[in-house]
């Protein structure tokens, strides 16, 4: 059966992985997973990702990140679903938690979160909200 949505995929493996208090999770390899990855590892949701062949398949493991006992990342949700997609100007981006959260954002310069968008004054398909 063809995965209708690989990125909330990701993101239901990270939420389940803390919640279980994993070390690492495995994901499939893609290059949208990659990057969505790369800005959770630049703002500090997680320890770090790396390629995985040790599979018949490319995969990505994600080391995930704790404090004090308590996952890092509190919230993970998927905005823009592939029945429902969500765009946004880059002056109309929500803000999460008052900015103690971020926005994930799908742009022509590359994936990047919220408050990078702003400042290159870009917008496009939000992605997911993470705090």
């Amino acid at each position: 059966m063809a995965m209708t949505d690989p990125l909330g995929d990701m993101l239901t493996r990270i939420r389940n992985g803390q919640q279980a208090k994993k070390d690492s999770v495995l994901t499939p390899a893609s290059k949208l997973r990659a990057n969505v990855l790369e800005v959770l590892q630049r703002e500090g949701y997680i320890r770090g990702y790396s390629e995985d062949a040790s599979g018949k398949h490319p995969a990505l493991r994600i080391e995930l990140k704790y404090f004090e006992g308590e996952p890092a990342i509190k919230h993970v949700a998927r905005v823009s679903k592939p029945g429902r997609r969500v765009y946004s100007g880059s002056k109309e981006l929500p803000t999460i938690r008052n900015g103690l959260g971020i926005t994930i954002v799908s742009t022509p310069k590359g994936v990047l979160s919220d408050a990078e968008a702003r400042v290159q004054n870009v917008g496009g398909e939000v992605l997911a909200e993470v705090f």
